[in-house]
């Protein structure tokens, strides 16, 4: 009986050649999918840096834009309170003159015959009064005067001495006397148990 002998060596190598080569194609489109995806995704995140590249720099000109407003604000608001202190320093000086036209108006009525007055000083709500008098009794006269009016109050006498003026003996006298704020009118009926007026 005869043995009959197949050499299988070119097929195992065709077989080994084939594997080879389908190893080498699926490596190779294993790199090349690799590549494209790190390609792809290069490409996204480039695109992804210059949308925000693109945002970052629309926030600073709108940050730019919103600074130029805050100073132009801070500026309005700078020129609103200068003119504000200007209406009150006005409102102030209007209030003043009136006050003085009133306190000079005052001191007019209250000062008795026999009485001069030679200097007015104002600090706060004190005034200083300096002036001559025919006799002692006209400074009490002041005082009492000054005292009974609702617009001044606590005058203090600081002190009376004799002087000569055009060869008459006269009192030189100074005094403090405080301001009192005028009171507000009250209006008709306002006063308690009074009945109210009949309307006619």
């Amino acid at each position: 009986m005869s043995t009959i002998r197949i050499n299988l060596l070119p097929h195992r190598e065709h077989r080994k050649a084939r594997q080879r080569k389908n190893l080498i194609a699926a490596v190779g489109g294993t790199l090349i999918t690799a590549l494209a995806i790190v390609a792809g995704g290069h490409f996204v995140i480039a695109g992804m840096k210059e949308n925000q590249a693109a945002r970052n720099e629309l926030l600073r000109q709108e940050i730019v834009k919103l600074d130029a407003q805050i100073k132009e604000i801070e500026e309005l608001r700078a020129k609103t309170d200068s003119l504000l202190n200007r209406k009150k320093v006005v409102e102030t000086l209007q209030n003043n003159r009136s006050d003085l036209v009133h306190l000079f108006d005052e001191m007019a009525r209250l000062t008795p015959d026999g009485v001069f007055l030679t200097s007015l000083k104002q600090t706060g709500d004190k005034l200083e009064l300096q002036g001559m008098a025919q006799s002692s009794a006209r400074v009490s006269t002041l005082m009492q005067n000054l005292e009974g009016s609702p617009r001044f109050d606590t005058p203090n006498l600081i002190e009376v001495k004799a002087a000569t003026k055009d060869n008459y003996r006269v009192g030189q006298f100074s005094m403090n006397v405080k301001q009192t704020p005028p009171q507000p009118a009250k209006p008709e009926g306002d006063n308690p148990g009074e009945p109210p007026k009949a309307q006619p």
